[in-house]
């Protein structure tokens, strides 16, 4: 079995690493040049840097801060926020950046997919889905979480692969920052149906919800922030925890 691996993700507003809880009551969390660099040293597998109020705000990820935080880790390294051609990634693997993840762009436009997968490969492109539930179905929402599609879940999940998406980052709002635990039936769907990567968003509040994602979730990964950023978790001690329950991963 693979090594499963463990996220921290960088929200960023502002030049800032944020958190909040359903996608509101954001609060700084500190500075991310920093904050990369102490998880690249801790022994995470992967960082995530989503500039979180860059489609919002109609101007591109910060590319710069992309570069800074390229220079002190040795890690793979994902950019969000923004992205929304050919162009967009260009700058953002020019700077340091080893993945892009894209969400609203894809969704408006699809065929995005296709093109950036024909240009860098698979492996270079993350395709990020929002979704809450809404009336017992899994809806899909853009912009931060902010504007409901008429998309559901696992049909878009679905249309992702078979567009050439290498990974697919799927975080639940209703978990997201309450520390109750990842929606792992809805990723045990999606790892069922699908047979590209899912990376497990939302929820984690102790070592326990790590254990249960990658068994009951069937997760590959899982990504957090909060727990990370305000040292209730460490890397190490949760990779040593998941390691005594049978889980691989790289110690």
């Amino acid at each position: 079995m693979l090594a499963k691996r463990i996220i921290p993700c960088l929200d960023i507003k502002d030049g800032r690493t944020v958190k909040g809880i359903n996608f509101v009551d954001l609060r700084d969390a500190g500075d991310p040049v920093e904050l990369a660099e102490i998880y690249s040293k801790e022994g995470a597998d992967e960082l995530v840097f989503l500039d979180i109020s860059a489609t919002e705000q109609k101007r591109k990820t910060l590319a710069d801060l992309v570069y800074r935080v390229a220079e002190k880790v040795n890690i793979p390294f994902t950019v969000g926020g923004g992205i929304s051609s050919v162009e967009d990634v260009d700058i953002l693997l020019q700077n340091g950046a080893d993945k892009v993840s894209i969400n609203s762009s894809a969704v408006k436009n699809p065929q995005l997919i296709n093109d950036l997968v024909a240009k860098f490969g698979s492996q270079c492109i993350v395709v990020a889905i929002d979704a809450k539930q809404i009336d017992g179905e899994w809806i899909v929402h853009l912009v931060g979480g902010k504007v409901p599609t008429e998309r559901k879940l696992f049909e878009w999940a679905k249309e992702v692969e078979e567009r050439g998406a290498g990974e697919i980052l799927f975080t639940s709002m209703d978990n997201d920052g309450t520390k109750d635990g990842f929606a792992n039936e809805a990723l045990a769907r999606l790892s069922t149906e699908l047979n590209i990567p899912i990376i497990a968003s939302g929820g984690a509040g102790n070592m326990q919800h790590f254990t249960d994602t990658f068994i009951e979730g069937k997760a590959d990964a899982a990504l957090a922030a909060s727990v990370f950023h305000f040292k209730e978790i460490g890397i190490q001690e949760l990779k040593l925890e998941l390691q005594g329950n049978g889980i691989p991963v790289r110690v």
